[in-house]
């Protein structure tokens, strides 16, 4: 592929996708502003992929490609939010990912976990989230709650032991 076929096909094909695209980062990615860079990006690795041979269907391996970079963001940052991954069904796109029993299992342990979260005590639910699926700090959990740290850490300490029972049982 010469550069100008690739820059007619980017601009004939991909760029008409920008709105749809963007509010898909934006649902998907807690820190709005961080989509501008997501979406360059994208960007980026569908331009040089077409470098190399043009994606047929477009619209499918673009969502593919952003999907897949906000994967690597968020295990590069070791924070994922449930509903980030909880609603991988509605882009309706095709992936080389495992298979749809590894994805039913993946969803059915986020519901388990979801039911596990409703089921603890107010403040430590709100600790436990803030804690671990927004990862805040402890001094900023406090502040946020208008609580003191120690007793951030005795609700963290609560919800982690609650959630571990109720998900496994006891040891």
């Amino acid at each position: 592929m010469n550069a100008a076929d690739v820059n007619a096909w980017f601009v004939r094909e991909v760029l008409p996708l920008e709105a749809g695209l963007i509010r898909f980062l934006s649902r998907r990615w807690r820190n709005q502003k961080d989509v501008e860079d997501l979406l360059q990006d994208v960007y980026m690795r569908v331009y040089e992929a077409a470098q190399k041979e043009m994606p047929h269907p477009v619209r499918p391996f673009v969502f593919t490609v952003a999907r897949n970079l906000l994967i690597n963001r968020s295990r590069r940052e070791h924070v994922v939010a449930i509903q980030s991954v909880a609603d991988v069904d509605l882009l309706n796109v095709f992936d080389e990912e495992p298979g749809p029993e590894r994805n039913v299992m993946a969803r059915e342990e986020l519901v388990r976990l979801q039911e596990a979260l409703d089921q603890l005590p107010p403040r430590a639910r709100e600790a436990v989230i803030l804690r671990k699926i927004e990862g805040l700090s402890r001094r900023e959990i406090a502040e946020r709650m208008g609580i003191a740290e120690q007793t951030v850490n005795r609700h963290l300490t609560d919800g982690m032991y609650a959630l571990a029972e109720l998900l496994w049982g006891k040891p």
